[in-house]
């Protein structure tokens, strides 16, 4: 019998607020996937089946991708029995199952209070053995299984070495680095505290999408990599000139199809100047990157990242999902240095909580895929593959290693690390403990030191050592994309006993296992910029100022980025006083022109421009006029491309005519 409703209930009230949750979950389903109508959502399969019966898909889901095969239709009636046995049993109050937060006969987290506890004494004390107790809560899934890792064992036909002869550890966490974690959704002190331990070990930490303070710039607070997304927060010439390695988010794990969300009362003076935005005000990334609606725009972006800074190499995140192995081939045709692949688990200040737990899928399916693409294609060798989601020890990476990354990522780890007690408050500004929160009395108890992750990434490298010491292996590239050492192991779970994962863990065709030979960047040194940073010498080295005149033509690129860098780089992000170098181009110009383009620069156009006019203008001027004898009214036409103004944060622009769409999205203060 169903139980009675409480007499104060109100049944119309009561299928309204249902009605209104289906709602609001199938619009926000449609807005991640940018589909507009429910006659576009309808029947567009944009799910992959993960641990169902391939016999069962093909029934009642036909055309949709599955990769692990598992449950059928047996399973699923079991399973909806005892839910409705649950949901309809003689106590009528709903169990807590600690869905969201960890309680002790509730779903099973990998961060529980345990984990917690033993992995911050271990980076604490400096303690392997206490590590290792920590490594052996997380990698032991034999009783609960947590991640698809947990069903796969190692077995090599090599013999044991000693671990002396093993790669040590300092090499090994140059491999590593900390995750895109934004300042803003993370405090200052958890920031900072990341990129100096990561710095002291010689490996990486990434910015976040909210920029970084140029006092930061060249101490052992800078970030090494510098990462471009869909707000483009804080993105300028002198930002992208002082990376490492610039990322362009395509998407992230935690929240595949969403741009960042960061409330307003995390936006603080400080932050807000960092972003180029204003106090107060809660600052939403759009969830595409509005420059890039295929893969030749990406390419595009590519370039203008390396004009804008030719000595860093460009990554591209992507997020695991199916299909993700003909993306990553795209992203290296691109010219790209690095692809990293995203997994679901993670996801901190800026991520709602039904993404995290319900949007992505494990990075070993992407992962996997990916490699087997590049493989198969000829293109592993050219480039670099990363990943993160969820990477808590070194068996962790090992697995990761064995099916094709080359680098490690670790995000919710390292804030844990730091003192991170897993309140899952990161959006709500009352972090107990500074790591995800900009209030003072707050962040004033952040307990973390940069000792405490080195520590941390030192035992995880220690424990990648022993594992592959027992495999045989003396060093991590040997170790890269060797799937073949991994097996599913035996399982009574009445649910992981029927996967399947031998797609997974296949060994592709393809000699290159990883990255071999430098990537190409056509264009790069043919720029014309190279000419005008010769004639612009005087003002680069010595303030004078430089009139330039030069025919420019549609092939000509992203013409004013390497310059902006050579301006930055001598003089800093406030670069010159205006008009100090003024370049007058005839003809018509390729995309980009005038991107990250810096103080000082003037570039006066009489023509017409392609796309991209002023992206990421940073202090320059642009003018772009219709020349006397065209021939045409320039209020009917179109003399600047789509997406002029994307993410600009400084400077003036002028055009004499019509521009196209999307003008202007993420402008932050251009005139």
């Amino acid at each position: 019998d169903v139980p009675a409703a409480p007499d104060d209930a109100d049944e119309a009230e009561a299928l309204a607020a249902y009605r209104g949750a289906l709602e609001d979950g199938l619009l926000k389903t449609m807005a991640k996937m940018g589909i507009s109508t429910m006659e576009s959502y309808q029947g567009a399969q944009i799910f992959e089946a993960v641990g169902l019966d391939s016999g069962f898909v093909g029934e009642f889901f036909a055309g949709t991708e599955i990769r692990t095969e598992g449950i059928g239709i047996e399973q699923i009636e079991d399973d909806l029995r005892t839910r409705h046995a649950m949901a309809f049993g003689t106590d009528p109050q709903l169990e807590t199952i600690g869905e969201y937060e960890n309680r002790s006969s509730g779903v099973k987290h990998g961060w529980n209070p345990q984990t917690v506890g033993t992995l911050q004494q271990a980076v604490r004390g400096g303690d392997y053995e206490t590590y290792t107790e920590f490594a052996e809560l997380v990698n032991d899934q034999s009783e609960e299984l947590v991640t698809l890792r947990g069903l796969l064992e190692f077995e090599s036909d090599r013999d044991p070495v000693p671990i002396e002869e093993v790669e040590p550890v300092e090499s090994i966490v140059e491999r590593f680095s900390t995750a895109a974690m934004s300042l803003g959704s993370l405090s200052p002190e958890a920031h900072e505290n990341n990129a100096i331990a990561m710095n002291r070990l010689g490996a990486k930490s990434n910015t976040g999408e909210g920029g970084e303070p140029p006092e930061r710039f060249d101490t052992e607070k800078e970030c090494s990599v510098k990462q471009v997304a869909s707000g483009r927060f804080g993105v300028t010439a002198d930002y992208l000139a002082n990376a490492e390695e610039v990322q362009i988010k395509m998407a992230q794990g935690s929240k595949p199809g969403e741009g960042g969300h960061l409330p307003g009362e995390k936006v603080n003076e400080m932050i807000a100047h960092v972003r180029c935005s204003t106090p107060g005000v809660g600052l939403i990334s759009p969830p595409p990157q509005h420059d890039i609606y295929s893969i030749e725009d990406l390419k595009q972006l590519i370039f203008d990242l390396k004009a804008a800074n030719p000595d860093a190499d460009v990554n591209v995140k992507l997020v695991s999902e199916a299909g993700i192995g003909t993306i990553a081939a795209g992203v290296a045709k691109a010219n790209a240095d690095v692809v990293h692949v995203s997994g679901h688990s993670g996801g901190t200040g800026a991520s709602p909580k039904t993404s995290i737990k319900n949007a992505g899928l494990p990075w070993e399916l992407g992962l996997a895929e990916a490699n087997q693409m590049l493989r198969a294609t000829g293109l592993r060798d050219r480039i670099r593959v990363t990943a993160d989601g969820g990477l808590k020890t070194g068996r962790d990476v090992a697995v990761a290693a064995a099916l094709g990354a080359e680098e490690y990522v670790f995000g919710t780890a390292s804030l844990v690390t730091s003192g991170c007690v897993m309140a899952r408050q990161c959006h709500e500004n009352t972090c107990p403990v500074g790591v995800a929160t900009q209030r003072e009395d707050l962040r004033n108890r952040f307990p973390g030191q940069p000792d405490h992750v080195i520590n941390y990434m030192t035992f995880i490298a220690q424990e990648l050592r022993e594992i592959m010491a027992e495999l045989g292996f003396r060093e991590v590239e040997a170790f890269v994309g060797r799937p073949d050492l991994l097996t599913q192991r035996d399982t009574d779970h009445e649910k992981a006993k029927h996967l399947d994962l031998s797609a997974v863990i296949a060994d592709p065709a393809g000699d290159a296992r990883t990255k071999t030979r430098e990537q190409t960047h056509p264009g790069i040194e043919t720029l014309l910029d190279w000419d005008l940073i010769e004639e612009a010498r005087p003002a680069i080295e010595d303030g004078a100022p430089v009139a330039l005149t030069r025919e420019i033509d549609n092939i000509d690129r992203a013409v004013g980025a390497t310059l902006s860098n050579r301006i930055v780089s001598e003089h800093g992000g406030d670069g010159l006083p205006d008009d100090t170098v003024t370049c007058r181009f005839d003809g018509h110009a390729g995309q980009s022109f005038g991107a990250f383009l810096a103080r000082g620069i003037t570039l006066e156009l009489s023509g017409a421009a392609n796309d991209y006019v002023g992206k990421g203008l940073s202090g320059g001027r642009i003018v772009v006029n219709t020349p006397a004898d065209a021939g045409y009214d320039p209020a009917e036409n179109v003399v600047a491309g789509n997406v002029c103004l994307y993410g600009a944060t400084a400077g003036e622009a002028y055009v004499n005519g019509v521009a196209g769409e999307r003008f202007g999205v993420r402008n932050s203060g251009v005139r």
